[in-house]
């Protein structure tokens, strides 16, 4: 097992650089550019300084081998800090003062606590009724419990978050009252009262995104133990007169995982990503309201870094999968 992740992670190297590369080159030869929003009354010398400090007077592939070098060598920021380096947004303001940069992960460091508590609580939310919810369909296959599962399922498929965002604020904010309609992220957790209302303003976005989550991880999982629910193995240990209880969650359960845990370690990358549209339509100052932000503004450098960082947690999340996928199933071995 060692060796097969140290294998995996010097591939990551590669795979990465390739990445990149095609993401910088995506973004960096895309139609705009930040300095097409400098105002014409900014005098000319300073947006001569400008330029220079973002590197786009330089070569495509000069600025991306800077963009590497202050992606992955955090420095304290100079003269010429980079195209990737600083953004040109903060907030929902747009910074056209040049000494007034702001540093990328600065930003992103900003809003990720905001990210994790929401859309990491909801993602924990949908596994935890999600797997419950697939083991026992297919245990019970045809039933009232699997029908309603089965109804959940293509509804959580068929609705949009946007949809069902607007219709929860609809009716548990602006009916019936009982959560505020937009996210506080001013809001510090320091007493009782402040945390139930951290929790009063995350119920709704939890809510929309753990239902969402927990549709399609729920579909796995009920398929996945219908499969392994006829298999040999399974006839054999309800023959040697083990408990129903101990056949599905020791024998059945545990192989059934095993697909499972490719879609939750492939939506764990999302938790830090961001979910873009609930996060607008529940104002929450996370790292997709961040996005959204900076491609409306043209914020190059913004689009680049969060782009990156969600590739980079893809292929960890990868090679996680792969190795849990030796600790279900004994039978895998990787050297």
């Amino acid at each position: 097992m060692l060796t097969f992740t140290l294998r995996r992670l010097l591939l990551a190297i590669p795979t990465l650089l390739v990445i990149s590369l095609v993401i910088f080159l995506l973004v960096d030869l895309a139609p705009g550019s930040p300095m097409s929003e400098i105002p014409l009354t900014v005098p000319p010398d300073v947006r001569q300084r400008m330029i220079e400090a973002l590197g786009a007077d330089q070569p495509v592939f000069f600025r991306y081998l800077l963009w590497l070098r202050q992606f992955f060598w955090v420095e304290p920021m100079t003269l010429f800090d980079g195209w990737f380096g600083t953004t040109w947004v903060e907030g929902e303001q747009r910074i056209l003062s040049w000494q007034s940069r702001s540093p990328v992960f600065t930003i992103i460091g900003q809003r990720i606590p905001q990210t994790l508590t929401v859309i990491g609580t909801a993602y924990l939310v949908g596994i935890l009724i999600a797997l419950p919810i697939g083991i026992y369909s297919a245990y019970r296959q045809y039933s009232w419990f699997d029908q309603a599962g089965t109804m959940f399922a293509m509804i959580g498929f068929s609705v949009p978050t946007f949809f069902s965002g607007t219709l929860f604020i609809i009716i548990f904010a602006v009916w019936l009252g009982w959560f505020p309609t937009k996210y506080d992220t001013n809001l510090s957790v320091t007493d009782w009262a402040s945390f139930k209302k951290q929790l009063s303003q995350m119920a709704m976005p939890v809510m929309v995104l753990g239902l969402a989550n927990a549709a399609a991880i729920s579909r796995y999982m009920r398929s996945s133990m219908l499969e392994n629910m006829g298999q040999d193995y399974v006839r054999t240990a309800r023959a040697k007169g083990m408990t129903e209880r101990t056949v599905i969650l020791k024998h059945v359960l545990r192989n059934s995982l095993i697909p499972v845990v490719t879609v939750i370690a492939l939506g764990l990358p999302t938790i830090f990503g961001g979910a873009i549209i609930t996060e607008q339509v529940f104002k929450v100052n996370g790292i997709g309201a961040a996005l959204i932000g900076a491609i409306h503004a043209n914020d190059l450098p913004m689009v680049q870094t969060v782009t990156f960082i969600t590739a980079v947690l893809i292929v960890l999340f990868n090679l996680i999968a792969d190795i849990l996928y030796g600790i279900l199933d004994p039978r895998i071995r990787y050297d």
